[in-house]
């Protein structure tokens, strides 16, 4: 019988570390993204802004030195991120790929006109900015149109501002959570030693001495929460890091690693003032409030 109740009471055990264990890799797994998200929303936003183009079209009289010194000045101006000049062979080879018909043998000639795709530097994808840039281009003499998609870049300034207010309001209340949630997770496992702490402090053991094991114990259990849920984020950072390079998220690995401390350091803080408190509470009840 005394056997039976022994393997009971490790097994209660076992499971009561077990569940902080999960509590605390799965709440710090899920900080952890959420703060990589945070440290590279302005990198993703930069990303999706430069892929806005402005498209140049030359008239058919445009000579070659024209598009070539238009070419090489953007090149150099301090907004561009590259100018990708487009010959009308090259961009009558797109469409027949895409559509896969050759429409040039269907009207006899080529319709398109050489180009220059210029592609900007994030800050400057504004609105204003483009317009102003694009009305300067246009006014030569040898350029027949300008064009880019307005409406995409009002929206994805728009939405960049909105996307970061939310972002930050969304890692305050996960912050929160993780506490509660890891919190509620030692108090539980501390609930469960409650008798045995009450009966250490009636034979004279001192509150530091009673608190100190379990202290020691929930920090050894963050510290294996805390390296399963790095592990974790470094699996997800690198399938997402390969499957989109152009995100860039591991290019600063200073920054990768002071996230992953800060990680880590926060769930051994947490499971200290947790066990804290929690050892705190017990240590002060009364014996004929155990029960309740």
């Amino acid at each position: 019988m005394s056997s039976y109740f022994e393997k009971h009471q490790k097994k209660q055990l076992v499971s009561s570390y077990f569940s902080v264990v999960i509590s605390i890799a799965l709440v710090l797994f899920l900080l952890g993204l959420l703060g990589m998200l945070v440290l590279n929303a302005n990198t993703i936003s930069n990303n999706f802004k430069e892929r806005v183009h402005l498209s140049i079209y030359f008239k058919d009289s445009a000579k070659d030195v024209e598009i070539k010194q238009l070419q090489k000045s953007l090149v150099l101006s301090p907004y561009a991120k590259d100018a990708k000049f487009i010959s009308k062979e090259e961009a009558a080879n797109v469409l027949k790929t895409e559509y896969g018909e050759d429409f040039i043998d269907d009207i006899g000639y080529n319709p398109l006109q050489n180009s220059i795709d210029l592609s900007f530097k994030a800050k400057y994808v504004t609105e204003t900015y483009i317009d102003s840039i694009s009305q300067t281009i246009y006014n030569k003499t040898y350029v027949s149109d300008v064009q880019y998609d307005k409406d995409l870049v009002t929206i994805m300034n728009s939405n960049v501002k909105r996307i970061s207010f939310w972002i930050l309001i969304i890692s305050a209340i996960f912050t929160i959570i993780a506490v509660l949630l890891i919190n509620s997770s030692i108090r539980l496992a501390v609930y469960s030693k409650r008798f045995i702490i009450k009966t250490m402090q009636m034979v004279g053991a001192t509150k530091q001495f009673i608190r100190r094991p379990f202290i020691w114990r929930n920090i050894k259990l963050s510290i294996v929460g805390a390296l399963i849920a790095l592990l974790a984020m470094g699996v997800v950072l690198y399938y997402i890091n390969t499957t989109f390079p152009e995100l860039h998220l591991l290019a600063n690995p200073i920054t990768t690693i002071g996230l992953f401390t800060v990680v880590f350091v926060l769930g051994i803080l947490i499971a200290w003032f947790s066990t804290f408190f929690a050892t705190r509470r017990f240590l002060n009840l009364k014996t004929n409030q155990l029960y309740y």
